[in-house]
């Protein structure tokens, strides 16, 4: 799937992932690939981005905010104050704040 998350800013991750969990407004929920459409309002936590590999990415001073887990090296992390979801067609968009 693919997935974008845009601020106000700029924006902070745009690449194909294996998996994001976000944190909705009634507790924390995983997309996979060819999840079914959904549009849902974000609270305050991390987004965790599962990455095939780290390898094309790159980690720069407008994408400082998305930092690699501390554990796991295809795992990627970025704190949100709140956003919103939309997922559809394969595509998944966060509006972050």
């Amino acid at each position: 799937m693919y997935l974008e998350i845009v601020s106000p800013e700029a924006t902070l991750f745009s690449s194909e992932v294996d998996a994001v969990t976000v944190p909705g407004l009634n507790g924390e929920f995983q997309m996979l690939n060819n999840h079914a459409a959904i549009v849902a309002v974000l609270a305050e936590g991390t987004v965790k981005i599962n990455t095939h590999t780290q390898t094309h990415l790159v980690f720069d001073d407008l994408h400082g905010s998305v930092v690699p887990h501390a554990d796991d090296n295809k795992v990627l992390t970025l704190k949100i104050k709140s956003g919103t979801l939309e997922m559809k067609d394969n595509k998944a968009i966060i509006l972050a704040d």
